[in-house]
């Protein structure tokens, strides 16, 4: 890209503060805004991550400026980089607005936006030191950047509600609810029939996730259908849950119908939506729920939680059970497997509601955020060397 349009004006300068996506929503959320807003008129964009991260994202669009910057990426070290190395680069740039997609970012940072997406409310749930003191410190880097920032992005009203913090009216003003989006481009993701033996849910493994429960559950399932297999995918970020898991797999001996696939690709994810029974998402914290979304586009019939800001995007295309109550959960995805007209309604409804859902919707409204956290300044000259 040039430094300067065809039209003669200066480009919209955006720095994208990407060091906090590593995993599940935060990369889902970069790997598909990013083309969008590349494709905005008049915009230069620049993607801050650490070399470990590069991976993640390639191919990345070719209209991205990408900086990688190489330290040793302990949480302290990103910290560090980000409150001062980021605003650094924002200021030699002459940025107009750098973006973090994460609860907070730099605070000294030009024109910064953050997203409000990570539920700091999962405190509630863990009792180890470690876990409460990294959630302490999310809830205060929340707070910082919330007061400090000139916008901020809600992924859904769920999430205004919980981390605006009961502020006043002059500061949760600054908070605008955008909605994730969703690819509805592929006719292959469309559904196989009635799907196949098997039950799905996706999602990195972290205790909010509620799969305690959802193991608990599909033990009552398997009593009535022997050859019933429940499928998890997603990354083992918290290892303890993790092993807690399969320990209660073995206890209730239940290791032949419950498969830990670990991460898959995009291609293989959408092959079992499409062939799954039914779609579950037992989490009991969500500011949105990325997998809730995609299942919805495929037309799976969904068993889902009634939890946090799953209603808010499923509406009723979907079958909801209290995810505290095991037996509950049980109860409502039986439902699903006892009535093939059932689940084919409610996949056809998640269907079409997931439509309301667009990536192209979600970067032109980010991209209307990020120019009014800018002002004035975002028609205005820069000092670009």
């Amino acid at each position: 890209m040039s430094d300067q349009s065809s039209d003669g004006t200066n480009p919209f300068c955006v720095i994208i503060n990407g060091l906090h996506a590593k995993s599940g929503g935060g990369v889902t959320y970069l790997r598909n805004i990013l083309p969008e807003l590349a494709r905005m008129p008049n915009v230069e964009l620049h993607l801050f991550l650490h070399e470990d991260q590069f991976d993640l994202f390639y191919p990345i669009n070719e209209n991205v400026r990408v900086t990688l910057f190489s330290f040793r990426p302990t949480f302290l070290r990103t910290m560090i980089w980000e409150q001062l190395a980021v605003p650094m680069f924002v200021w030699a740039l002459d940025a107009h607005v750098v973006f973090s997609p994460a609860n907070y970012g730099p605070i000294f940072g030009r024109n910064h936006v953050i997203m409000l997406r990570n539920a700091v409310s999962v405190i509630t749930l863990t009792r180890r030191a470690g876990s409460i003191m990294y959630w302490l410190g999310l809830t205060f880097g929340t707070l910082v950047s919330l007061l400090t920032a000139r916008k901020a992005i809600a992924v859904s009203r769920y999430a205004k509600k919980l981390l605006s913090f009961g502020m006043p009216t002059a500061l949760s003003d600054k908070v605008e609810v955008v909605y994730h989006g969703t690819r509805q481009d592929r006719p292959r993701w469309e559904r196989n029939g009635g799907g196949e033996p098997y039950l799905l849910a996706v999602s990195d493994i972290y205790i909010q996730k509620n799969y305690s429960r959802l193991l608990q559950a599909h033990a009552l399932l398997v009593a009535r259908f022997p050859d019933l297999k429940l499928v998890i995918a997603g990354r083992e970020v918290d290892p303890i849950y993790a092993r807690s898991l399969y320990k209660l797999c073995d206890e209730m001996v239940l290791t032949k119908n419950v498969v830990f696939r670990g991460h898959v690709g995009t291609d293989e994810l959408f092959e079992l939506y499409r062939h799954c029974r039914a779609f579950v998402f037992p989490s009991v914290i969500e500011t949105f729920g990325n997998p809730l979304l995609e299942a919805m586009a495929v037309g799976a019939p969904i068993a889902c939680s009634r939890e946090a800001a799953m209603p808010e995007v499923l509406g009723d295309a979907g079958v909801q059970f209290d995810p505290w109550d095991h037996e509950d959960i049980a109860r409502q995805i039986e439902k699903l497997l006892r009535d093939d007209e059932l689940s084919a309604r409610l996949g056809e409804l998640a269907r079409e509601r997931a439509r309301a859902f667009e990536w192209r919707a979600t970067a032109v409204t980010t991209f209307s955020i990020l120019k009014a956290a800018a002002g004035s300044r975002s028609a205005g000259p820069r000092n670009v060397q």
